[in-house]
């Protein structure tokens, strides 16, 4: 019985340590100047980081031990990753420790964040929501906005020094929140209405990837994060009253 728990919980654990590696690969093509490529890589950690473990729990293998080192995965790919991105693209006309804070943000703010979450989860009766906005969204939306820049603006461009502070700025902030934020929907209709909606949200935003590319993704991105916020704070208001 234990081997096959064991082999069952390989394929899961072999994602994350594709999450980790990918987040490795990343932050060397930020050293090498490569930050279109970087950034694919950090969004292809997001798609094993989505998987690993909606299948530990599609396969009833959920553990603490998967728990942990998922978030440690995570802390390469979605803290230290985009924070040596940030300083690469954003911090360059700054003095070096003031880059060094702005850029210290996704690193400290993310890191706090998987700590939480960890002491938080409860893989018997796991949240449809994560309290804060969880590191690889943080991560994508400044992606987004490099994306986006870089579409509009051209080569080497990846977009306003400032506006780009002030995003990782808010991002941090957004990670350390009591906001609720929904997780990625179940890949199914048979689940709740909610899930469902979310599902063909989810749908619907991936094909406008295709269509649109990099130009969508920071709208998405944006709209996610206002959307729930104001949502968070129409909810917290009416319990109040």
């Amino acid at each position: 019985m234990k081997a096959k728990i064991s082999k069952k919980r390989f394929f899961p654990n072999t994602l994350t340590i594709l999450n980790m590696f990918l987040g490795f690969v990343s932050i060397i093509l930020i050293m090498n100047g490569s930050f279109i490529e970087a950034g694919l890589f950090i969004l292809l950690a997001g798609l094993m980081d989505i998987f690993d473990g909606k299948i530990a729990r599609l396969l009833g293998i959920s553990s603490k031990f998967g728990v942990e080192f998922d978030s440690l995965a995570d802390v390469v790919s979605f803290c230290v990753a985009p924070s040596i991105l940030v300083y690469n693209l954003y911090c360059n006309e700054l003095h070096s420790i003031v880059g060094a804070v702005f850029s210290f943000i996704p690193l400290i703010a993310g890191t706090v964040r998987l700590a939480k979450y960890n002491l938080e989860s409860d893989e018997d009766n796991p949240k449809s929501y994560f309290v804060g906005l969880s590191t690889p969204i943080s991560t994508v939306t400044i992606l987004a906005f490099m994306y986006f820049s870089n579409q509009l603006g051209g080569e080497d461009y990846y977009g306003d020094q400032r506006l780009g502070l002030a995003l990782v700025c808010i991002l941090g902030l957004l990670m350390l929140s009591p906001i609720h934020f929904p997780k990625v929907p179940l890949i199914t209709f048979k689940s709740s209405s909610s899930n469902s909606i979310l599902l063909v949200i989810l749908i619907a935003c991936t094909l406008s990837l295709f269509i649109w590319k990099g130009i969508a993704l920071l709208p998405i991105c944006l709209g996610y994060i206002i959307m729930n916020t104001l949502v968070w704070i129409f909810k917290t208001k009416t319990t109040n009253i």
